[in-house]
């Protein structure tokens, strides 16, 4: 096993050597004429960033001074990124470099003069045989000619096979390497921007056949990933709790991997997080990173904070039951998952909905009968082209998907992990509305309180009979007995749902 695992980290370390020289070469030695400053400035950036990486790595799993950490976070996990879009990008631009030099040699030679003619003299023939040209040793002359591009000199940039080679060769190096840079920098300067600024909110309706109508339209906001640490800290914890408090919704689920760091050094960044409000208050769950910043410590601030924390546990809300279950993570410290003490002995004729970090927990809460779980984790790949190998690693990616009879929904998450950059994977805070089975009643059927004010936001209040589209996302349930719900998705009648009617069609 020692064996493998060295040989594992020799080829990685090969191939970060490998890619990290390419990009030195196409950025710095072939957009150059020779050595120079331009070169050794170019390889001191590539090894420094590398080094600050490390050294932000090193100093947050050592518990470092604090400072420390965020003055070679910041530039080193930029760095990581930046080296990632900068290799793409160079690598495409493979692709365009020889149609560049066939343009440019087309164009040089149309431009081209055409060689002057020997003219004859009028009234004189001409010679069948040209006259002799004597060489230059015949001549005595002392010009070399060997000298100089025109003779087939080699350079840096390649043999010449005439004035113009050198120049043009270097001419494409330059354009592509400074439209990779342009590229690079810009994808990674937008991607850290959209997470500076903060997620935003997305609401997906999700039905669940064992809600009651009272629960109908009941609104959780799923919150995962914020990772508080020493690039994301107190004033991006602000702007997630006002993005969540201005959905208002009736639940808000933590759903982990909260933080990057300890309670000594990241308490007052998750300071924001009491003042979280929702009509039956905020649940946590561990994620694997709080096992990697002590997780005893943080169920307890988080606790502190006015959190409920789900540790293999079960609170039963008027409507349903809402479970936790610890971290995969949590499994070497003791403290894994337990499904069997959170959802073993509870009334299954009741709407369960479980938060669970990890996508992957989805084949055990399909076991217990779990109607939906809440989940996050995946970042939705955070830096493409990440989200191809994270599609591989997790079940689902993000979005909503369903598992026999439970359904699975996975948040992309509010913040970011090392580099506080997103490409293709937007940050997002989602409130997810829950739907009751065919037959909704009138808006105002809440007399308790219980329920909502007034039609879900995402459906419109559809009466028994009425055929009018619903706005929600995919195909929600339709409403009202023996209605002919319409599908905005698929723009057509998704069936009759009523007494003896078959259901609904299609899928959410």
């Amino acid at each position: 096993m020692a064996i493998v695992f060295v040989l594992v980290a020799l080829l990685v370390v090969a191939v970060l050597v490998t890619g990290n020289w390419y990009v030195w070469r196409r950025l710095f030695r072939d957009t150059t004429a020779g050595p120079g400053p331009v070169r050794r400035i170019g390889a001191a950036v590539v090894v420094g960033g590398w080094l600050l990486f490390i050294g932000g790595m090193v100093a947050s799993r050592t518990e470092a001074p604090f400072t420390l950490q965020r003055v070679l976070a910041w530039p080193g996990y930029l760095w990581l990124a930046l080296t990632l879009y900068l290799l793409l990008a160079l690598l495409a631009g493979e692709l365009v470099r020889p149609v560049l030099r066939r343009v440019l040699e087309r164009r040089a030679r149309a431009s081209a003069p055409e060689p002057a003619r020997d003219l004859v003299p009028a009234g004189r023939a001409a010679s069948a045989d040209p006259e002799p040209v004597q060489s230059p040793e015949a001549t005595g002359s002392t010009q070399d000619t060997t000298k100089g591009p025109e003779a087939g000199a080699t350079t840096e940039e390649g043999p010449a096979t005439d004035g113009s080679g050198p120049s043009r060769r270097l001419f494409v190096s330059r354009v592509v390497g400074g439209a990779a840079a342009a590229a690079a920098v810009g994808t990674v300067g937008y991607g850290t921007y959209g997470v500076l600024r903060g997620p935003k909110v997305k609401r997906v309706t999700v039905p669940l056949a064992k809600l009651p109508r009272a629960a109908h339209g009941y609104r959780i906001a799923v919150v995962s990933d914020i990772h508080l640490g020493p690039v994301l800290g107190r004033g991006f914890a602000q702007k997630v709790v006002d993005t969540i408090n201005s959905t208002q919704p009736d639940l808000i689920a933590v759903v982990g991997d909260l933080v990057d760091g300890s309670v000594q050094d990241l308490g007052p960044a998750a300071a924001p997080l009491a003042q979280l409000t929702a009509r039956h208050g905020s649940f946590f769950v561990t994620g694997n990173h709080e096992y990697f910043s002590g997780a005893e410590q943080w169920v307890e601030e988080v606790r502190r904070l006015g959190l409920n924390p789900l540790e293999n546990a079960r609170t039963e809300l008027p409507h349903f039951d809402l479970a936790g279950v610890n971290d995969v993570a949590g499994e070497d410290d003791g403290q894994g998952p337990d499904f069997a003490r959170a959802l073993g002995d509870r009334d299954r004729a009741r709407a369960c909905v479980l938060l669970a970090h990890q996508p992957v927990q989805i084949h055990e809460a399909v076991d217990h009968g779990v109607d939906l779980q809440l989940s996050g984790h995946t970042h939705g790949g955070q830096l493409w082209p990440g989200n191809l190998i994270a599609r591989g690693a997790n079940p689902t990616l993000a979005g909503l998907d369903r598992y026999g009879d439970t359904q699975l929904y996975v948040s992309r998450g509010a913040g970011a992990w090392g580099p506080p950059t997103r490409v293709g994977a937007p940050s997002d805070i989602t409130v997810i509305e829950l739907a009751s089975p065919p037959g909704v009643a009138p808006t105002d059927a809440f007399p308790s309180g219980d329920g909502p004010a007034g039609p879900p936001r995402g459906m419109t209040g559809v009466l028994p009979g009425d055929a009018r589209p619903l706005a929600g996302r995919g195909c929600p349930w339709p409403v009202g007995a023996g209605s002919a719900a319409v599908c905005d998705r698929h723009a057509g009648p998704v069936g009759v749902v009523g007494p003896g009617s078959p259901g609904r069609s299609g899928r959410p």
